[in-house]
């Protein structure tokens, strides 16, 4: 799928992203994506945009192909690809910084929404025409 740079995010690691086996728990790289989408979002004009409507995660996936331990710092590539009429997906690559092999990589599928009604919306004519003019 092809796929737009939005944003990339460095995060310092904590010891606590451990676990008992000494590596970056899977559970912990969910929280550095959310991280890297939160800020591409509060960084961005969309913010305005997420007041009453906004994205939510329908769906959420990640690979892991290395372990990653303390201490570090994380950079976490995202884009997004295949708008739709409400949904696009965000990708993810996570390294070390500084360090281009991949350690792990993950997608989201977000769906704007009506957060009084709960209902699929049309995504803003804002963020269609990023898409647009970032992918030309």
């Amino acid at each position: 799928m092809p796929k737009i740079h939005a944003h990339t995010c460095l995060i310092s690691m904590r010891w606590g992203d451990m676990d008992a086996y000494r590596h970056v728990n899977n559970a912990v790289y969910f929280r550095y994506m959310e991280q890297a989408c939160a800020e591409f979002i509060s960084k961005s004009a969309f913010r305005a945009l997420t007041t009453d409507k906004g994205p939510v995660v329908v769906n959420s996936s990640c690979s892991f192909f290395r372990q990653m331990a303390y201490p570090g710092v994380v950079e976490v590539r995202m884009y997004c690809a295949s708008p739709g009429r409400s949904s696009f997906f965000t990708l993810y690559e996570i390294r070390l910084q500084g360090v281009e092999l991949l350690y792990a990589e993950g997608q989201m599928k977000m769906v704007w929404i009506d957060r009084l009604t709960g209902k699929s919306v049309p995504l803003p004519d804002e963020f269609r025409v990023w898409f647009s003019q970032a992918g030309s």
